[in-house]
Formats: C-alpha cells, structure tokens, sequence
C-alpha cells in the first residue's frame, strides 16, 4: 500500500479547478432557458395572483397551451410582457 503526499498547492490547485467548474456548470444553467412555463413559474416570475394571472388569460394577453390539466404559457410570451411592463414604469 503506498501513500500519497498531499500538499497545500495540490489543494489550492483542486480548489481553483473545481470553482472554475462550478461556474462553468452555473452559466450553462443559466443559458438553457426554458421554453414553457407553468403557471405557478409565471405567478412567481411575474409577481403576481392567480386571479391576475386569470385576468390575462382571458383579456388575451396571455395564451397558455393546456396539456392534461396543466397551463403552460411559452417563455418568450411571458418576456414580451415582463418587458412592457418594465418600459411603461420607465
């Protein structure tokens, strides 16, 4: 059995590698966008009530696709409208 020495610039190097791994890993995260969102993603993205979020179904500002019982509004939408609202405070 042979026994492996492990020095303090083993670890500085392990430590750097592994930082730069992780943020490697987050920034991929963050570029891989979803394209649906449920409802509750929206609500909470948008910082909203459900009944709002009802509201802008109906009105037709937002157009949600329905699978199985769940609404699911597309990604893109959802920024047009985080968008609008960010230039009308403006």
């Amino acid at each position: 059995m042979s026994i492996e020495v492990i020095t303090k610039e083993d670890l500085q190097t392990f430590r750097l590698q592994l930082i730069n791994d992780l943020k490697a890993l987050l920034l991929r995260r963050e570029n891989a966008k979803k394209e649906w969102l449920r409802s509750s993603e929206v609500r909470k993205l948008l910082k909203i009530s459900p009944g709002t979020l009802q509201t802008l179904r109906v009105n037709g500002t937002l157009h949600p696709s329905k699978i199985g019982g769940i609404m699911y509004y597309k990604m893109e939408e959802i920024e047009k409208l985080f968008n609008a609202g960010k230039s009308d405070n403006v």
